[in-house]
């Protein structure tokens, strides 16, 4: 069994993106690597070049142009996606801040055998756990996606589907098996300044100059009720995180837990239906889960 993972990036030391501890976290599990390395500005680049000779990269140039509904991330990841040898079984996506903690690699790697030669299975998808602002605290709402497909066998067709929140055959949904496994989401981990600075960098492969400038204007102060509803995480990181997180230089002096304001009605309601069923009514999926 041939395991190929792969990821774009760029500027991912600019935008303080754990990309080296993304591609650490799934190394042990892939027999080679892709990057599509961006036109970066700072030195992602020889970042990415320093981890492992498993690793190959490309490099791309972004098409700045494209400012619909994110599309430019879903173009950067086929680029590597297309670099991927026929004889590979599966392909492991990360993102430049997602993590996969060690303890779930028995797991993923006992599913790929498992499902390997199964046809109803064409990808694994995984649990999310989104943290936000600070490794201490955890988003969980209805606002955040709380599961995505990861892991994919190289069949013909299979491309990063809209903004690479996902992928697809084609154009039908892929027929996936949820694990037990999480991928650990570090994106929104930054003070304050550092989250209003990832909204208008965000924002910018979605929306017009004009309306990052209305809504987000340059200031060093951010809203965190943004997050709709954060708890407190009480599990441990991923080693690849340990050195990063020890080096933080932030620190909140107050519980955000009650920073977060109360959700409208129906958010309320729905939110209170899954807390107690289990169930996340109207949730949107890129994908069909078969088993």
């Amino acid at each position: 069994m041939k395991v190929t993972g792969f990821t774009f990036l760029r500027n991912a030391i600019v935008n303080d993106y754990p990309a080296k501890e993304a591609i650490l976290s799934v190394l042990p599990l892939c027999d080679d690597f892709i990057v599509a390395l961006g036109n970066s500005t700072d030195e992602t680049s020889e970042l990415v070049k320093s981890i492992d000779p498993k690793i190959r990269t490309i490099d791309t140039i972004w098409n700045e142009s494209i400012r619909e509904g994110g599309r430019v991330f879903a173009d950067e990841t086929n680029k590597a996606l297309a670099e991927i040898s026929n004889d590979t079984d599966w392909m492991i996506y990360i993102q430049g801040d997602e993590v996969i903690h060690e303890d779930y690699l028995p797991l993923i790697k006992k599913e790929m055998e498992a499902e390997l030669n199964n046809s109803d299975v064409e990808a694994l998808l995984l649990k999310y756990k989104h943290f936000y602002a600070s490794y201490d605290y955890l988003a969980e709402s209805r606002r955040w996606y709380r599961r995505e497909v990861r892991i994919i066998k190289n069949l013909p067709g299979v491309h990063s589907y809209r903004d690479a929140q996902g992928f697809r055959i084609n154009d039908r949904k892929l027929k996936v098996k949820l694990i037990d496994a999480y991928i650990y989401h570090y994106g929104w981990v930054k003070p304050p300044k550092g989250l209003q600075g990832k909204v208008r960098n965000f924002n910018q492969f979605y929306q017009t100059d004009e309306w990052i400038e209305e809504n987000y204007p340059v200031q060093d102060t951010y809203d965190m009720h943004n997050a709709d509803r954060l708890v407190h995480f009480k599990g441990a990181h991923p080693k690849v995180m340990q050195e990063r997180i020890a080096a933080a230089n932030w620190k909140f002096d107050k519980d955000l837990t009650k920073e977060t304001p109360k959700m409208n009605f129906r958010r309320s309601v729905l939110q209170k239906i899954e807390d107690l069923s289990g169930w996340r009514l109207f949730e949107y999926r890129n994908y069909k889960i078969v088993k």
